[in-house]
């Protein structure tokens, strides 16, 4: 399978989706950030000194989403239709399990979306408390889910 960001000579380029029906797009991407008990404990009891740690990381998910292709060079420029960021606390980790829910009627996917929703997200999380939890994990970045156009339905 060739990569569609290089052309014939290897340079790397925006595809052409021009060609491409326009249908129905969507994609769901996870990720956790992984804390200290304490840390845990603070964000479940609202104690956070920056506020609402959870509604702040989901718009700045929502946020990201939009921004994709201000951040991600060779993607397009997408009519998001939807974001929506689920933040669950996560005693096991302990952290937060990050999940993002985005769609399109477009040309190509809104994978890297939903991915940037979550990364954005977890980094929120990350700068709202690192002054009590500097050794906070983000990880688990993945699509779980991704339906429309030519290559058909992904399940993780």
């Amino acid at each position: 399978m060739a990569l569609t960001h290089f052309d014939a000579k290897g340079d790397a380029h925006m595809v052409d989706v021009s060609d491409k029906p326009v249908t129905d797009r969507i994609a769901v991407a996870e990720g956790h950030v992984k804390m200290a008990p304490d840390t845990y404990a603070m964000i479940a009891d609202g104690r956070a000194k920056k506020g609402d740690v959870l509604g702040v990381a989901r718009l700045a998910g929502i946020m990201g989403a939009k921004k994709t292709p201000d951040l991600i060079p060779l993607c397009h420029p997408l009519p998001v239709t939807k974001v929506a960021l689920e933040l669950t606390l996560d005693p096991d980790l302990p952290g937060v399990h990050i999940q993002a829910t985005v769609k399109t009627a477009g040309q190509t996917g809104v994978e890297m979306e939903a991915l940037t929703a979550v990364s954005t997200a977890a980094l929120t999380v990350y700068d709202m408390v690192k002054a009590v939890d500097k050794a906070m994990e983000i990880g688990g970045l993945r699509v779980l889910l991704k339906d429309g156009g030519k290559s058909g339905r992904y399940e993780a």
